[in-house]
């Protein structure tokens, strides 16, 4: 067996998505970053920041603190303009979703991603978002696929 044939073995086009996000995302918006070590959102987002991503905190329980170094926002129209964020990343509950999808459609005109934490989808959100030329990733944590792929 070749080793196109081989590389080819146990791929999607989910695992496409995820390797060209992987490979091009520069800047991630994490909504629903805890500024507690202990949270999984923490040490997503610590990971993603050690592997040369810009992370953007958002929360509002913790706007114009810092996280990891980093300021921290309300939500995703709090954002600056000139910060180009390209995936948000959600830490909520299904039921939030929607509300963080319509503000990241309206807000962040450069986004290409919309990532949901695992156990984490809403089809109609994210149907939303793929019908304005967004990928959706749902279910899923980048800690645990990227490496993968970089």
């Amino acid at each position: 067996m070749n080793l196109a044939v081989l590389r080819d073995i146990g791929t999607s086009p989910v695992d496409d998505d995820i390797a060209r996000i992987a490979r091009t995302v520069r800047c991630i918006a994490i909504v629903g970053l805890s500024p507690n070590e202990a949270r999984p959102s923490w040490g997503v987002a610590r990971y993603l920041k050690s592997q040369g991503y810009r992370i953007i905190p958002v929360n509002p329980g913790h706007a114009g603190s810092t996280i990891l170094d980093e300021r921290v926002y309300p939500d995703l129209r709090a954002i600056p303009p000139e910060v180009v964020v390209d995936m948000v990343d959600i830490f909520r509950r299904a039921e939030a979703v929607p509300a963080i999808v319509d503000q990241a459609l309206a807000h962040l005109p450069r986004l290409g991603t919309i990532w949901m934490q695992l156990g984490v989808r809403h089809p109609q959100a994210a149907a939303r978002a793929r019908g304005r030329g967004l990928t959706v990733i749902e279910d899923r944590c980048p800690k645990i696929e990227f490496p993968r792929f970089l």
